[in-house]
């Protein structure tokens, strides 16, 4: 007979979309990955009562609270997922680690560096697993172009492109909300999709020596930026480009990145993320070509734990990866990234980002 399951209880703090995402990996992540751990979805916290009985109904959580310090410290609990704003990162993060339990958080992982790197100390301190959702890096495509660049397919890599593009911004009612308020998120595109691009970046191309950028808002009267445009460096000595913002009108969730070596191409797109353009430039003659390849096995990343060969798969599918890798990692003792420390790297990025776009002079990265 198999060995049983050890259960693990999870407390989810917030119950907003990105909740869904979160709820949805919890359920399925056993139906996919082979695992030692048995999830509970226990408590889930918000502040709107009949939101959050609704949430839990639907989502299939055990029981719902108010009360976020109260469900932290319970001893019936052994994972903190936060899904709450930026600013709150912190407070509950630090709670919860003060508690004992495993940490779960959404990106960006704080809504300044201080608080980032406050949380990077304690959970080191901790020697407590965690994880940052950084889930595009989980994309079975992202992962064939890490193959592929650790292959030496792409050779020197001279140009790294990256873009994220959705028209949010343009929605006045969105304006409204927490992202749009310095206080809560603590920038505006920068935390919500350059950072997503950066982490990209890092795990694809290598840490950034330097960068000049700007920002922009296009709304009289609103707080945080709505577009921002970055030049770097690598460490490596290949240049950079990031383009981020919320009037990409067109663009619903427009994520990508564009790479450029001695020995071919990569090209990527989250709106088709089941693929991925390779040009392989040793290839003789005529016949060189971009290769559109369709990333769903056989052979592929995760391609053995989701549907047969050219089945495609969703968004929802990055989130269940994330979580299959970290709890697998739990069972070996090995280290899960992107962890709080690789997640304090990018707010350093973000930071300095704000530093080059207020003082709009280059600003050299000190990590």
């Amino acid at each position: 007979m198999p060995a049983p399951k050890k259960q693990l209880s999870i407390a989810m703090i917030g119950s907003g979309s990105i909740a869904r995402a979160h709820s949805n990996a919890f359920h399925q992540v056993g139906r996919f990955f082979d695992l030692s751990w048995a999830l509970e979805p226990k408590v889930v916290c918000g502040r709107d009562p009949v939101k959050l009985e609704k949430f839990a109904a639907q989502w299939g959580w055990s029981e719902h609270s108010l009360d976020w310090q109260a469900v932290v410290r319970r001893r019936d609990i052994d994972i903190v997922d936060i899904a709450v704003p930026n600013a709150l990162h912190a407070p509950v993060a630090l709670r919860a680690l003060e508690a004992g339990k495993i940490v779960f958080c959404e990106k960006p992982l704080a809504a300044n560096l201080a608080d980032a790197r406050d949380m990077a100390a304690a959970a080191a301190r901790s020697k407590i697993p965690n994880l940052v959702w950084f889930n595009y890096r989980r994309a079975p495509a992202v992962v064939l172009a890490r193959q592929l660049i650790e292959e030496g397919r792409l050779g020197e890599i001279y140009h790294y492109r990256a873009y994220y593009f959705n028209q949010s911004g343009i929605d006045p009612r969105k304006g409204q909300t927490w992202r749009y308020r310095l206080a809560e998120a603590g920038s505006g595109v920068m935390g919500d999709l350059l950072s997503h691009s950066l982490e990209t970046a890092v795990y694809l191309n290598g840490k950034l020596a330097e960068l000049s950028a700007m920002t922009h808002t296009f709304i009289p009267g609103r707080e945080v930026d709505d577009a921002v445009l970055v030049m770097a460096k690598f460490a490596h000595g290949g240049l950079g480009s990031f383009e981020a913002s919320r009037f990409g009108v067109g663009r619903t969730n427009g994520y990508g990145f564009e790479m450029y070596g001695s020995k071919g191409s990569l090209a990527f797109d989250q709106e088709e993320m089941n693929r991925l353009r390779f040009f392989d430039a040793s290839e003789p003659g005529p016949t060189q070509a971009y290769r559109d390849m369709l990333v769903t096995g056989p052979g592929h990343p995760y391609s053995s734990n989701f549907w047969k060969p050219g089945h495609l798969i969703g968004y929802e599918h990055t989130f269940i990866s994330t979580l299959g890798d970290f709890l697998a990692c739990l069972t070996t003792g090995e280290p899960f990234h992107p962890d709080f420390s690789d997640a304090a790297e990018i707010e350093a990025l973000l930071e300095a980002v704000k530093a080059s776009a207020a003082s709009r002079q280059w600003t050299r990265i000190s990590i």
